[in-house]
């Protein structure tokens, strides 16, 4: 992951599969390119999976897939979703999920996991790097499916802006209807007068997290570009 991505960071489709060394075409992805795990996720309306981030904005539920609509699988909503294939190899699912059970199991680390979340068409933020830690399958309606528990860490860039003294203040996550409604607000621009830039763009809090201010409030969080963002970080004390 290029040093200048930090979680609430906006990017475009291509800027994330270029920082991934990849063509993202599916939501899980187990050791990409036998490297980091990564996973995409969606809270907007009529998303296929039901992903959710608990209360404290640290913890995330990320339901697992389903099985490729085919001939066989006409309708993969109404199929449980698939730990094999029909030839015995695991699925994405089945790769989270024996990752998560050797962990469990105490015989390896947790797999750290970057997570990207889709707020609208063409647009992804990153939302870090968390551990994989658990699994369970659940009965939905007529079916079982996966549900992956995921705990968000601090990566290397967040101890290093620590050392520099500098405030902390993506702790927890945005939540999705919160990036939604600041999106349309702000129009996708920095908020900065006279600035108005439409790249680079980061989620940020106006009052920092550390400092009270709230991750749920539309009112707190605002669209700056990356030059005004760093200026701001580089303000507090």
């Amino acid at each position: 992951m290029p040093s200048e991505f930090h979680p609430g960071d906006v990017i475009s489709y291509i800027e994330m599969c270029r920082a991934v060394g990849a063509s993202l075409q599916r939501g899980m992805n187990y050791r990409l390119c036998g490297a980091e795990s990564v996973i995409l996720m969606s809270r907007r309306a009529g998303a296929p999976y039901e992903d959710h981030i608990d209360e404290t904005g640290k913890t995330l539920i990320y339901e697992g897939h389903d099985c490729s609509k085919t001939h066989t699988c006409p309708d993969p909503k109404r199929i449980d979703q698939p730990e094999f294939f029909p030839s015995g190899v695991l699925t994405q699912n089945g790769l989270f999920a024996a990752s998560a059970k050797r962990y469990k199991q105490g015989n390896t680390p947790p797999e750290l996991v970057r997570v990207f979340e889709k707020i609208k068409d063409g647009i992804w933020v990153y939302n870090g790097i968390f551990e994989l830690i658990d699994y369970t399958i659940e009965q939905s309606k007529e079916r079982l499916v996966f549900k992956f528990k995921l705990r968000l860490v601090h990566s290397d860039d967040d101890l290093i802006r620590t050392t520099r003294g500098l405030e902390q203040d993506d702790d927890r996550i945005i939540p999705s209807w919160v990036k939604l409604e600041v999106w349309k607000r702000d129009k996708g621009t920095c908020q900065i007068p006279g600035c108005g830039a439409t790249t680079g763009l980061h989620f940020d809090h106006i009052i920092p997290y550390s400092r009270g201010g709230s991750s749920k409030e539309p009112a707190n969080i605002q669209i700056l570009c990356g030059r005004h963002n760093l200026a701001k970080r580089d303000r507090i004390e």
